[in-house]
């Protein structure tokens, strides 16, 4: 999959393409829908099949003091994007000259200048262009000058409830990972490289893979029971934190990962970590003592979660 950035023209602009437009962010069962037809599409017509996603989220630009927990970086898209067949992931910087285009500029600067976008996949109630003017009505009435078709892929429910990123973010803000996967088709994931630590686990007695987040804001918190893939692992039983480690003046909140039964040296080495169920929440101890004394019962209930004998 190529993985192309700013307004220059596409390489497949002149034969046209199928463009999906939307931030993708989990790639839950609404977008895998609206994917879905998009491959249709593409399929049918013999036109590569395109994404277009944005940098950084808008609300991340328009709210900088309370920007949406992120449930996936931009590298862990553009790789499950890739094994889905997309041909090509346009990323366009969202900023304060985007913002000023209105509907019909975005529609002939972006999707056919750029993109040759013979057909575009959205989702219902996608909004675009200055002020959210731009609705599906007009990107039809505009692009039609451009032989642009529109497909709107209507709302994914599970029980009655409308597939999203926020409800999935409001899923796992709670612990709710039941929901989340429900929503995701698949346990939610944290893929990152381990870093080098304080080796404070390892004298403990529970080594831990420490892996960055690079999120400014993180979509779970807490103690979990997990599996771990990556690194010649495949889906191995681990317990998991994410938080800032209070009880040893933590500030970074990062996510640590305590492999059972495993003993490798993973500095480096990239994982992914799929969160299968909450044990419970962050918590400050008074001393390493009854730290490590949770940590064991954490350990236990986590192996029993996953049928990991020990």
């Amino acid at each position: 999959m190529l993985i192309t950035r700013g307004f220059k023209p596409s390489r497949t602009a002149a034969r046209g393409s199928v463009v999906a437009i939307g931030n993708f962010d989990g790639l839950h069962l609404g977008h895998q829908a609206i994917l879905e037809l998009q491959a249709r599409r593409s399929g049918e017509e013999g036109l590569p099949a395109v994404v277009l996603a944005f940098e950084p989220h808008p609300r991340e630009y328009f709210a900088p003091q309370s920007p949406p927990a992120r449930l996936m970086r931009l590298r862990d898209k553009a790789e499950v994007l890739a094994t889905l067949g997309i041909d090509e992931l346009r990323v366009l910087r969202f900023g304060a000259d985007l913002c000023r285009w209105d509907g019909p500029t975005f529609i002939e600067r972006v999707l056919n200048q750029t993109l040759g976008a013979r057909r575009v996949v959205i989702g219902e109630g996608f909004r675009y262009g200055r002020d959210r003017s731009g609705d599906a009505a007009q990107l039809r009435a505009v692009g039609a000058r451009f032989g642009l078709q529109v497909d709107e892929v209507p709302p994914c429910t599970i029980d009655g409830l409308r597939v999203s990123s926020t409800h999935v973010r409001e899923a796992l803000a709670v612990g709710n990972l039941r929901e989340a996967r429900a929503l995701l088709g698949r346990d939610f994931r944290i893929n990152g490289r381990v870093m080098e630590g304080t080796r404070l686990g390892r004298r403990l007695g529970f080594p831990t893979a420490n892996i960055r987040l690079h999120r400014k804001v993180s979509p779970v918190h807490g103690i979990f029971a997990v599996r771990v893939s990556g690194a010649g692992l495949d889906q191995a039983p681990a317990v998991a934190s994410v938080g800032t480690r209070p009880t040893v003046g933590g500030v970074e909140r990062i996510l640590e990962v305590h492999l059972f039964d495993f003993d490798r040296d993973l500095y480096g080495r990239r994982l992914g970590v799929d969160f299968v169920a909450k044990l419970r929440d962050e918590r400050y101890y008074p001393d390493l003592e009854s730290m490590t004394a949770q940590i064991q019962l954490d350990a236990r209930w986590a192996r029993e979660l996953l049928g990991a004998k020990g």
